[in-house]
């Protein structure tokens, strides 16, 4: 029997500091996304991520491909059922809240996170690519300040339970204002 509550790939992808809120994201209505990384005591980034996507229930298990490459990562999901995800989430209060916006930007597939409460100001732009040599073409798009995707403070275990002035040093290295 196949088990369908499952998944695994590998995922290439860049993480830019957005400039602005992309204008793409007008009109369009974002998921919101709650993510909480166990274990909470861990100091390092946590490889397991509990997410509630709208009805979507998962955990997550993230990790590079190569040690220290952060664009190239093996992500194993799998799909909880509600009873599954409340025992869970009583394991970490590490949290991050963000509404996530899947657009095109310069004909190139986006997401686009607006994180919220504790962390709101910070916006982040991913791009994910099917192959390493159209991740290796690709050209940031004018809408991106800086590439963050081998910065480990933009991780979302590590974001998770920090407020925006936690991060608003490392951020100002990149010239990097709240977005409101």
């Amino acid at each position: 029997m196949v088990n369908t509550n499952q998944s695994a790939e590998i995922e290439l992808e860049f993480t830019f500091l957005a400039a602005a809120l992309p204008t793409e994201i007008t009109g369009v209505m974002p998921k919101r996304l709650i993510d909480a990384y166990i274990p909470e005591t861990d100091v390092r980034h946590p490889s397991l991520r509990l997410r509630k996507r709208g009805d979507i229930l998962e955990l997550t298990k993230k990790s590079p491909i190569e040690e220290g490459d952060a664009s190239a990562q093996y992500e194993m999901t799998i799909r909880l059922d509600q009873h599954e995800f409340d025992a869970l989430s009583m394991v970490s209060q590490r949290r991050i809240v963000k509404d996530r916006y899947n657009v095109v930007i310069d004909g190139y597939p986006a997401e686009v996170d607006v994180f919220q409460e504790n962390l709101k100001g910070l916006v982040l732009i991913d791009f994910e690519f099917a192959s390493k040599a159209d991740r290796d073409k690709f050209k940031a798009p004018a809408i991106c300040l800086a590439d963050v995707t081998q910065e480990e403070f933009v991780a979302g275990g590590l974001l998770a339970g920090k407020n925006f002035s936690d991060i608003a040093t490392k951020l100002s290295a990149f010239n990097y204002s709240a977005i409101t």
